[in-house]
């Protein structure tokens, strides 16, 4: 009985999820795991092998067709597999059904809610928000996922428009900050730092040429308050977080 081969310049693959990319007037497929891309754009998958089948480049995955080297080197400038791999993962077209793709939609706007959640609190009650309430804000303000920008990016986006749209009170959890100021300057550093906008000073103790001061801030202000301390004092600041998220948790204050 005759054996059957596959030829050598066709891969076949079950199951996967394709990446595609039109470059140098060649398209180009890549195979994947499914749910694995929007973890690797997204950033919370971080081993490449977690995500490609195999580290080829394709012209048809679903028929086995492999790229020409030529043609790699052409579009690419290089015939480097695993790094053409990742371009066409970062900047190709995602190839799914309608239905995985709004699920794919179904769960990152779900990530983005429960993002918001846990950043974000009521501030009329200084207590979190459940992840149901700020999907429904975000339903009323008509915010549309973006398949493609991380569940970060978007989080802050979607911050942003609930504060604009007044759908719901809503504002960033702040961290609780202890700053220690030394030195002649320490006055002026107080100053400036009372003067930032959403800083909430909580204690002060002053010892001679010595400042120490707890207070709460938005968590977006703390590398301006670290580059402040570090271009005025010379060394004279000690910055430390007492914690990152200040909120009412039923009878516990975190």
């Amino acid at each position: 009985m005759s054996k059957i081969f596959t030829p050598t310049n066709q891969i076949r693959l079950t199951n996967v999820a394709v990446v595609r990319m039109k470059k140098a007037g060649k398209r180009f497929e890549i195979a994947c795991y499914r749910n694995k891309v929007v973890s690797w754009r997204n950033l919370v998958e971080k081993d490449i092998d977690e995500v490609l089948q195999t580290h080829t480049v394709f012209t048809n995955v679903s028929k086995g067709q492999v790229a020409k080297k030529e043609d790699l080197i052409k579009a690419f400038n290089s015939n480097n597999q695993t790094e053409i791999c990742k371009e066409i993962l970062a900047k190709g077209e995602l190839q799914v059904s309608d239905k995985e793709r709004q699920s794919q939609i179904d769960q990152l706007f779900k990530d983005i809610a429960t993002t918001v959640a846990n950043k974000c609190l009521n501030p009329e009650l200084k207590r979190p928000y459940p992840v149901t309430i700020i999907e429904k804000a975000m339903k009323d303000a008509h915010y549309s996922v973006k398949p493609n920008q991380s569940t970060k990016v978007q989080a802050m986006a979607v911050i942003k428009l609930l504060k604009e749209s007044n759908s719901i009170p809503i504002e960033r959890a702040k961290m609780r900050l202890k700053i220690n100021f030394k030195g002649r300057d320490a006055k002026k550093l107080r100053e400036k730092l009372a003067k930032m906008e959403s800083v909430e000073i909580e204690n002060e103790e002053k010892d001679e040429d010595q400042i120490t001061i707890v207070f709460l801030v938005d968590p977006g202000q703390f590398k301006e308050i670290d580059n402040l301390g570090k271009a005025e004092s010379k060394g004279g600041v000690f910055l430390e977080v007492l914690s990152y998220k200040e909120m009412i948790q039923g009878d516990e204050y975190f």
